[in-house]
């Protein structure tokens, strides 16, 4: 008996022991789906490709069909790694757990208002009972703060979701609504077809932009090799091409109280009551 309980506990230290070094080894990094998932796993996994290759942990892109679905999933923990809006790292540090790891330097988060380039809208007053299209309930720039900045003004809209920014995009470039919610980042990788067709009409304030933040199972240790080779890659010419690739900045290293705009303005809670996305393409 007392040799069948040594080699139990043995067995169950070794299969600790590789379940260790598998959350070591390889992380799941879920991406919000502000775009299609062909068009982010084009663009990030040449990124995760050499993160994998410069830290020696490998890193998987997932994200979700659409944001709701990968709202759920960070909410759950699913995602080892996750690159989330400034209120969803709000909402899923308290929720979840999760700790910010890096955002992008010299960047703030602006939302946008677009409308067709041939719209006779060209201020705020005329969104006037409107049916505007909107990525998601919960996307902070694209839907939150227009939508807070249009009730200020007493503006009323009807809000539809169409479950990413560029199904905004393409629905009001192809005049199915008359304008639309989305963020200037993603406005600029959007392809140059819709992009043209499209004219802004209002900018927000600028935020601290998105989150790289990590599950708490996650180790301390794991959570350095990451950063650390995170930081040696920002001085390769190439890597920086693919992070250009995707609009996106230099990253550095978060710090707590990087997202304080955010938890000042007490807006978490505030979509509970907006309709879930419908599809409309």
């Amino acid at each position: 008996m007392k040799n069948r309980l040594s080699s139990l506990f043995l067995y169950c230290c070794c299969m600790t022991s590789l379940f260790a070094n598998n959350e070591q080894s390889q992380l799941s990094f879920g991406v919000v789906p502000q775009q299609s998932a062909k068009t982010l796993a084009a663009k990030w996994g040449p990124v995760f490709d050499r993160w994998s290759q410069e830290s020696g942990i490998k890193i998987k892109f997932v994200t979700a069909k659409n944001i709701q679905t990968f709202e759920e999933r960070v909410l759950q923990g699913k995602y080892d790694i996750a690159y989330m809006n400034p209120y969803h790292y709000v909402l899923y540090h308290q929720a979840a757990g999760y700790l910010a790891m890096a955002r992008e330097q010299d960047r703030l988060l602006q939302g946008i208002i677009v409308v067709h380039k041939d719209s006779h809208i060209y201020d705020l007053e005329d969104l006037q009972k409107v049916n505007m299209a909107f990525p998601a309930p919960a996307s902070f720039a694209a839907t939150i703060i227009p939508l807070a900045n249009l009730a200020k003004m007493n503006i009323s809209t009807k809000a539809t979701f169409v479950y990413s920014h560029d199904s905004v995009y393409l629905n009001v470039a192809k005049g199915f609504f008359k304008a639309g919610g989305g963020v200037m980042r993603t406005l600029k990788s959007t392809p140059a077809g819709v992009q043209d067709k499209l004219r802004v009409v209002w900018k927000s304030e600028g935020f601290t932009p998105h989150a790289i933040a990590s599950h708490p199972r996650v180790s301390d240790e794991t959570r350095e090799k990451l950063l650390s080779a995170l930081e040696r890659l920002q001085k390769d010419d190439n890597f920086m091409q693919l992070l250009r690739d995707l609009n996106l900045n230099p990253f550095v290293r978060a710090q707590v109280n990087d997202w304080d705009s955010i938890k000042d303005l007490n807006i978490l809670g505030i979509t509970d009551h907006l309709a879930p996305p419908m599809r409309v393409n």
